[in-house]
């Protein structure tokens, strides 16, 4: 396939646009000029509209197998495609879990059938499966549920974590929350009925002892190390002083732009794990991402049916979807001030490619692969329910007015999604990890 994108303003990982053409021969990016004459199989007319690296998700939850109603494989990588996503990591909490090769091996099919972005897998860590973690070369990662387990997911013992950081040389994501804090606190509040108390129960000092606990075993057998979603100032505090360069982390939208005042007009919909915080601790998530102690920015879509979440507090169940409003939130605190170009690319697009060895994207560049987004950084709007492409049909941003939105995504010089719709007959690829150590910045 050969792609030539026409007028546009590409966006170079210093966040200059330069203004011209781009042209994509074999899924590659094979030469950035102006007034490219080259054959092509497809035009694209920029219109003068930003051409930006596609978003890596490295944190999403499609639900298949076992919850297709909520969400799977194809509904949930449209959804990405909408939102300029042109590559995502999705997590083993499905039905059954994703806790050996054969389970992933088949994530992996299904993938290679529905996907219309590419995608990869983690392996989930139960208290004795370390032989089929040691296993799982496919695997982006394993992840470990240090808190908020369902099904055999949950590792809070001592000796189960050790015994897996020991073994093997993977990347290790935790959810970090301390799991008998919780039930602690949970026993203080169990005749409450008010969703801001799944803040006050999963409270600041369990992300934080969670947190700690597993930079100190990482530290202790130096392994890579990448702690999920952030959601505190002083587990933000903690890793400016104990990160190692074996040792990551990210944030998610819902940190970055809600707080615990969303309860009083969201109610349940507003119920995650780790919970939303304070206005202090969101403002605390922007520094540690302007400074450096924060990596990269993930969603952890994770999507429930409006009748789910209308059960109320406490049986209304955890999570929001968020995988098409990434973008387009961040590239309104980008016309506010709030980030630079280069910091959002960096952010969204290289960054959580370098954290897990995938070479070749996240930056525009010659021979780099051609997943890329066209934004239109003027379109202003609000975010719609009716029009989500997630199965679930809603947005906790609901309302919001966002300006900057994806006008085409590209993937592997293939258009998957233009004009407001994904294109037919077109896939996604499985990634390919090069590195167990991250891979080096790039200026």
């Amino acid at each position: 396939m050969r792609l030539l994108v026409r007028n546009a303003r590409i966006a170079l990982p210093s966040g200059e646009l330069y203004h011209g053409d781009l042209f994509a021969e074999g899924g590659r990016i094979a030469a950035i000029d102006r007034d490219i004459g080259r054959d092509a199989d497809t035009v694209i007319e920029a219109g003068g509209h930003v051409l930006m690296p596609g978003v890596m998700d490295p944190q999403v939850h499609f639900r298949e197998p076992g919850n297709e109603h909520k969400e799977d494989l194809s509904s949930g990588s449209r959804a990405a495609a909408k939102g300029g996503v042109t590559s995502f990591l999705e997590m083993p909490n499905t039905n059954p879990p994703t806790t050996s090769p054969a389970a992933l091996t088949d994530k992996l099919a299904r993938a290679d059938e529905k996907s219309v972005v590419n995608y990869g897998f983690f392996i989930g860590a139960t208290p004795n499966n370390l032989d089929h973690l040691l296993a799982a070369e496919a695997a982006c990662g394993i992840k470990i549920f240090m808190g908020a387990g369902t099904g055999n997911l949950l590792v809070d013992q001592e000796e189960d974590l050790d015994r897996i950081f020991a073994h093997g040389r993977k990347l290790i994501a935790v959810h970090a929350e301390d799991e008998a804090r919780i039930r602690e606190r949970r026993a203080q509040f169990m005749e409450n009925c008010d969703p801001a108390d799944h803040s006050r129960i999963r409270d600041e000092q369990s992300a934080l002892m969670a947190t700690a606990r597993a930079v100190r075993l990482a530290k202790k057998y130096q392994r890579r190390l990448h702690v999920l979603h952030l959601s505190t100032a002083i587990e933000t505090a903690f890793l400016r002083r104990e990160k190692t360069p074996y040792i990551s982390c990210e944030a998610i939208p819902n940190h970055l732009f809600l707080t615990t005042d969303a309860y009083a007009t969201m109610g349940p919909l507003a119920q995650m794990n780790p919970p939303i915080r304070s206005e202090h601790d969101r403002q605390a998530l922007w520094e540690g991402l302007r400074s450096g102690v924060i990596d990269c920015i993930a969603t952890d879509h994770a999507p429930h049916l409006l009748t789910e979440k209308a059960l109320g507090y406490p049986r209304a169940p955890s999570g929001m979807p968020g995988v098409e409003t990434s973008l387009p939130l961040m590239l309104t605190a980008m016309r506010d001030g709030q980030c630079s170009l280069a910091e959002l690319q960096r952010w969204m697009c290289y960054n959580p490619a370098r954290l897990y060895g995938v070479a070749n994207k996240g930056r525009i560049a010659i021979g780099w692969d051609a997943d890329l987004t066209l934004v239109d950084m003027t379109r202003e709007k609000p975010v719609r329910n009716e029009e989500m492409f997630t199965r679930v049909g809603w947005s906790p941003f609901h309302g919001r007015v966002l300006t900057g939105w994806p006008i085409s995504t590209i993937v592997g010089g293939r258009v998957v999604f233009d004009k407001g719709e994904v294109l037919p007959n077109v896939h996604g690829q499985s990634l390919h990890y090069v590195a167990s150590t991250p891979m080096p910045a790039v200026s």
